[in-house]
């Protein structure tokens, strides 16, 4: 909870929804018919990456860049962030996507509205075919996310920004892709929702426990876990007191 008391914290939190309202706005943009001529999917995945590793670059040093619930959810499956803060997250995110989608609806001409590019499953394809490849889809994007910016890696080279962009234009050269779980269509919403963050899950343990392992069993993850708590709460009462004492000198001045 000494996060809610951080000024950090919350510019987090905005950045998050920030990002993500704008990514929203972009990608959807891109998949709307704004002329009568053939409809690519593949400017529309370009669009989406290009956004996504935009948006990372710009934000990823004051919320680590996520604006996509699946990947707070991956995170928070690898211990590399508090409860507390994923709630606050995927909030944010939430609430980005329906503002940039609001702002969308609202520049775009009636005619051009359609159904707003929401998530269809085609002919032929089940609800347990869709959310397998929304499984994997996602899988593929937190790996890639946990590769480009472990910090213990040795040598990275290259934009980690615009290799999870990349990541995401694959996705999207595949299907719907992750990052469209924030606006699916009613009638199967649970599809976006569920097979992002079950691959979302399955990326973070499979690179933490099995490609580059990061702890040995879930008493460490126990362990590291309660003494990062510990270390951030003994580092806010530093800060505080340090304020404190900053605050006296100047009174006796």
């Amino acid at each position: 909870m000494w996060e809610f008391r951080s000024m950090n914290f919350w510019r987090a939190v905005f950045a998050e929804f920030f990002g993500t309202m704008f990514f929203v706005f972009f990608g959807m943009g891109a998949a709307l018919r704004w002329t009568t001529g053939p409809h690519h999917v593949l400017h529309v995945a370009l669009c989406f990456g290009l956004a996504a590793a935009t948006l990372i670059q710009s934000i990823g040093h004051i919320s680590g860049g996520h604006i996509n619930p699946a990947v707070t959810f991956a995170y928070l499956v690898g211990s590399q962030m508090s409860l507390f803060r994923a709630v606050f997250y995927m909030a944010a995110q939430c609430l980005g996507a329906v503002a940039g989608a609001a702002v969308l609806y609202g520049v775009t001409p009636g005619n051009m509205r359609g159904n707003m590019a929401m998530n269809t499953l085609q002919p032929g394809i089940s609800l347990g075919m869709a959310t397998t490849v929304e499984v994997f889809l996602t899988m593929q994007l937190v790996v890639c996310i946990f590769a480009v910016t472990d910090e213990r890696r040795n040598g990275r080279l290259g934009s980690a920004a615009l290799s999870i962009g990349f990541s995401v234009t694959i996705g999207h050269l595949m299907g719907p892709g992750p990052s469209l779980l924030l606006y699916p269509s009613t009638s199967q919403t649970w599809v976006y929702w569920v097979g992002p963050m079950i691959g979302g899950a399955m990326g973070a343990l499979l690179y933490d426990f099995m490609l580059f392992p990061r702890m040995r069993g879930l008493s460490e993850i126990y362990i590291t876990t309660f003494q990062y708590n510990q270390q951030n709460e003994r580092r806010q009462i530093e800060m505080d007191q340090n304020k404190a004492k900053k605050g006296t000198k100047l009174g006796k001045s």
